[in-house]
Formats: structure tokens, sequence, C-alpha cells
């Protein structure tokens, strides 16, 4: 809920600015600086390929100043949350548990409002909106955070949505997927409405993670919980919707009452192939406002390496809060989750579990499939194997996997239509591999080998450390204090030759007793 601001309540407006953040990711090597011209044919090939976002300071004949790819990378995401990448699911899930605060601050106190442009001032081919992939039908803004108020409930809905430019005030919009806001416009669209709608473009990442969210909640406050922090908020120019105040501009209007009416498309699309024409709504910008030093910004989206984009990062940690939700049912200890990035972010989904009970594996196979509508392949593994890990995630599946017992097979599910594998098909099937030891099988066999482990000396001599227990040749050096071994060796030959040594279960030595 909003409240009234003093100005002694005034929030740090500079905090989860986009700038700011871009400035401390450069110090930290995440971002390369280009300060030489580029033309805007050039840019979408300075940001495919590349870990590391890309600052492109003097953009197309205006230099305007242009950040791509700033989420392509969980390390940088994890930053944004003061965490490490591997803790990154749970600072995320904590965030979303701790309500926030919002504040709403007045027009000439907003950053985001330092610039204000209407009526005939409007014109969005003058910001640095370039082709990202060859056959695409028009420039794209990519990294739009859209914000709009439900009717119906007078909630916020917040998404990510892409503009194909039209002209000076229209653009095309991506509206085909089952969504809230496709549902929202629909019934505005019924009732012969337009349906006002503001997008933020530069936004921090906490923010973007926020947009990519699903879950049945105003979603304001919700970008204040991924913030960790009160969330200063301003109203529209043009319409009553409200919109975080520091971001770097806001570009506001309505989308008309025409419904899905206009071609839009093609697109490359974040799985790596392109999206076909689609008839979708057209919307209609009112006022375009910004910081007077605004840093546009970019979304990386398909290209040669999909899994260093922004939007396959935003959609893996999306899904993988919605998988622990879903597996914190159904199985009692899960450990860690990873829904790889080259898959789309969506489709290869890798579940770490410690079982307590026979069968849980394939009780995670199955709370994945239920729980996220574009999971194909679950792949659910042991703790002992980091599921982070390509080499060893291919380890497990060579030497735990047997196809007749362990694969997990099932068809008729919702699928994602850009999933060329369906040949025009709407229902796929889903896949689970259960890459576990049977449970409670941990013998010799089972047991991966590791380097010598470390300890106390505990025995002057190897015929006394045998005769507490039989002992494997690396428990006799750390019982011994030895930092070499080969006079173990000598010493268990003395022993062997005396008739005094016998080997028992998985090889370790013992005293004889004969």
């Amino acid at each position: 809920m909003s409240m009234s601001l003093k100005v002694d309540q005034m929030p740090n407006l500079d905090e989860f600015r986009l700038r700011h953040f871009v400035e401390r990711m450069v110090g930290e090597g995440e971002v390369v600086v280009v300060d030489t011209p580029v033309d805007l044919v050039d840019v979408a090939a300075r940001l495919d390929g590349t870990e590391k976002a890309v600052l492109l300071r003097q953009v197309g004949p205006e230099k305007a100043q242009l950040v791509g790819g700033i989420t392509g990378s969980r390390a940088r995401i994890a930053k944004a949350f003061g965490v490490e990448p591997e803790e990154l699911l749970t600072e995320v899930n904590r965030r979303l548990s701790e309500p926030q605060d919002l504040v709403e601050i007045e027009s000439e106190d907003a950053p985001v409002h330092e610039v204000v442009e209407t009526g005939r001032e409007i014109d969005l081919t003058k910001l640095p909106v370039h082709l990202q992939h060859e056959l695409d039908g028009a420039p794209y803004i990519s990294a739009s955070l859209d914000y709009v108020i439900n009717p119906a409930t007078g909630w916020t809905n917040n998404g990510v949505r892409r503009l194909m430019l039209r002209g000076k005030t229209e653009t095309g919009i991506d509206l085909v997927a089952p969504s809230d806001l496709k549902a929202i416009y629909e019934r505005c669209v019924s009732s012969g409405e337009r349906l006002p709608i503001a997008f933020a473009v530069g936004s921090h990442p906490c923010d973007h993670l926020a947009a990519v969210m699903r879950m049945p909640v105003d979603e304001l406050p919700l970008v204040a919980r991924l913030r960790g922090a009160t969330l200063p908020v301003v109203k529209c120019i043009t319409s009553a919707i409200r919109v975080p105040a520091d971001v770097e501009y806001v570009i506001e209007g309505y989308l008309d009452e025409h419904g899905h009416a206009e071609p839009e498309g093609p697109y490359g699309e974040f799985l790596g192939y392109y999206g076909v024409v689609k008839s979708n709504p057209v919307f209609h910008c009112t006022a375009i406002t910004r910081r007077k030093d605004a840093l546009f910004q970019t979304s990386t989206i398909s290209g040669e390496h999909i899994g260093w984009t922004d939007t396959t990062q935003l959609n893996a940690i999306r899904a993988e809060v919605t998988v622990w939700r879903a597996l914190q049912t159904a199985v009692r200890e899960p450990v860690g989750i990873n829904i790889t990035t080259s898959s789309g972010g969506s489709f290869n989904v890798r579940v770490s579990l410690r079982q307590r009970m026979p069968g849980e594996a394939r009780n995670a196979i199955a709370a994945v499939m239920g729980s996220l509508a574009n999971a194909k392949h679950i792949f659910v593994v042991d703790p002992d194997i980091d599921i982070f890990d390509d080499a060893q995630m291919d380890w497990a599946l060579a030497t735990r996997f047997q196809a007749d017992r362990d694969l997990v097979v099932e068809s008729g599910f919702r699928a994602l239509p850009l999933d060329p594998s369906l040949n025009g098909k709407r229902v796929g099937a889903k896949a689970g591999f259960d890459l576990t030891l049977p449970f409670g099988e941990r013998g010799l066999a089972q047991t991966v080998p590791k380097t010598m482990i470390s300890g106390q000396k505990t025995h002057d001599s190897v015929e006394a450390a045998l005769a507490e227990k039989p002992k494997s040749f690396g428990e006799l050096m750390v019982a011994t204090g030895s930092r070499d071994g080969r006079e173990i060796v000598r010493a268990l030959e003395m022993l062997r030759t005396a008739g005094r040594l016998d080997r028992v279960e998985n090889g370790r030595y013992v005293i004889s007793n004969e």
C-alpha cells in the first residue's frame, strides 16, 4: 500500500538505479565498455555470444548510451542480490517472504520525470532501438517491463513484453501466450475499452526478476520484496498507473480496443528459433519520461549462445522458484535445482535431493512435470553430484542410469509452441531420468573415489592400529601419522610373512586370528 511521504522519508533514489549497478559491474570486470561510436546496425553483433554485459557509450547519430546483457549471467544477478550464485535461489525465496513498503513520491521529485515528452514531442524512433536479429519484423524494445492496473482487482500486473517499432507513436506488442496481461486486455476489448499501460526501460536486475515471476498477487509490492527495500513509485503523467520512480525511462500509453488485429513479428525467440508473424494488439504512446542522463537498456534474446542471454537466465531463476516450492511438498529433503540456461531456462531441469524413503526420486520427477509447464526433461541426482557441473551430470547419466529401469516417460502435456520438435502439435511428452543410486545401497562399488582423508594420529604402529579394528591403507596412514606410506607397505609385508595378515570386506587389512 502506498503512503504519504515526508521530506525526511525520501528513499535513496539512486540505490537501485540501473546506471549505478552497471558502473559497479564495470569495476568488477563484468561489463565490456565500448567508447568508440557504434552504429545501431552493429549493436546486436556486439552483444551476441558474450558472457559479459556490454556498455556502448556512443550509439547511433544521437550518441546515446546503451547497455545490453546485464542480466545475462547468474553471477551478475546474484551480485544484484548481494549473494554468491549458489545462494541466489535461497535469497530470492527469502525476499519473497518478507513484505516491503511502497512510498509514492511527487512527479517533481521522481528522477524518471526529469524529462517529460508528450504530444508532438513523442518520437519512439529517436530512442536507440536496434534490429536484434536479421529476420525480425523491425527494431524491438526488448528490456521493457510492463505495468498495468487490473480493473477487476485494482492490483498492478507486472511482466516483460517486447515492443516492435511501427512509427513515432506506435508499436506492436506480443500478447499471444497465456498471461494475466492477455486476460486483462481481452476483457477490456470485450467492453470496447482501451487498456492503459506503462513500460519501464532501464531497470535494476531485481525488477527484471520480479517481472518474470508468476504469482497471484499485486505485483508492484513484489518489486519491493525482491529489492528487499522500500520501493519509491510515481504516478504516470498520462494515466493512474504507478511505476518505480528511479528507473531510466518510462514509456506511457495504451493498448487500443481493436484486439489482436495487426501483424507483429517475426522475432528471434528465447528458445533459439524464430517466432512467426502473429496478430497482436497495437500500443499507442502518450508520453515518454526519462532521467536527464538516462541509460537505455536492451535485453539479449536468442542468438548463437542462448545460455548467455538475459531471457534464459531470468527464466531459469523464475522457474527454479516454482519448482522448489513444488519439491518441498513432494519430497522430504530437496537440496538444489539447476534449470539449464542452454535449454532456454526451462526445458532441462536438474534436481538434487537426499532420499529419505524409496521412491522419492520418482516423486520429484512427477512434481517437476506437474508444476512447470515448460519442463521437458528432469534429471534427479544424489547430493554428491554437482548439478551445475555438466561433466558430473554426464558421469551420473553414464554410470547411475539404466533406461529400462530409470526412465519415466509421460505424454499429453501442454507444451511450448516455440518448440520445433512438436511439429505443430499443441501437446508433447516429458521424460524423467532417475540418476540416483538405488536407495540404501552404498557399498564399495557405489562409492566415489576421493583423495586422502585427513585426521589425527592415534597409534604408534600398524600392528596397534589393526589391533583396534580393520582398516584401509589410507586409514592406516592417518592412524599412524604417515606422510609417506611406503613404511606401511613394509609393515604389512612383515605381518603377511609372519602369517598374521588377512583381508576382509572392501579390502580392509586385519590381524589374522590364526
